[in-house]
């Protein structure tokens, strides 16, 4: 697989726009190891081979089990999740597809606030800007190193 195009390529102005809500994001107070479940989650939803590999390690790296990543696309089958991660990735999955019914907004309101369910919509939507980026330009996944884009 060749890159069609590399980031290096894009202006700065492109990668300040693009990075800008990440850095929110980290400073919002959503935990993050919940942030780096629904990345790789959603990452596997929209097939982004770079963006899996680079949140499969981030992920592994904050201390992560390999075993939920792995069996994270069958999470309601799954009883290693806790009743939070459940609503936010059902939330994470109704924001990608575009349709949130009401029973998977209102199942986040017992575990976040409003300005929480924000920041998460925010997050939700940065990583599938990420992850429609990294296709079109077909990213080459295998060479990232953890926090290499912190």
């Amino acid at each position: 697989m060749k890159a069609r195009i590399s980031f290096e390529e894009t202006s700065k102005e492109f990668m300040e726009v693009l990075l800008k809500p990440g850095v929110y994001i980290r400073r919002s107070g959503l935990e993050p190891n919940l942030i780096e479940l629904i990345d790789f989650h959603v990452s596997t939803i929209n097939g982004c081979a770079y963006c899996l590999d680079m949140h499969f390690k981030d992920a592994v790296a904050r201390g992560e089990s390999e075993q939920r990543l792995y069996s994270v696309a069958a999470w309601r089958d799954c009883p290693y999740y806790s009743d939070k991660e459940r609503a936010a990735l059902a939330y994470a999955e109704a924001v990608t597809a575009g349709n949130v019914e009401d029973e998977v907004f209102d199942a986040l309101t017992e575990f976040f606030s409003k300005k929480e369910i924000a920041d998460l919509t925010l997050a939700v939507a940065t990583i599938n800007t990420w992850n429609r980026l990294n296709r079109a330009f077909r990213t080459v996944p295998g060479g990232y190193k953890v926090g290499q884009h912190a």
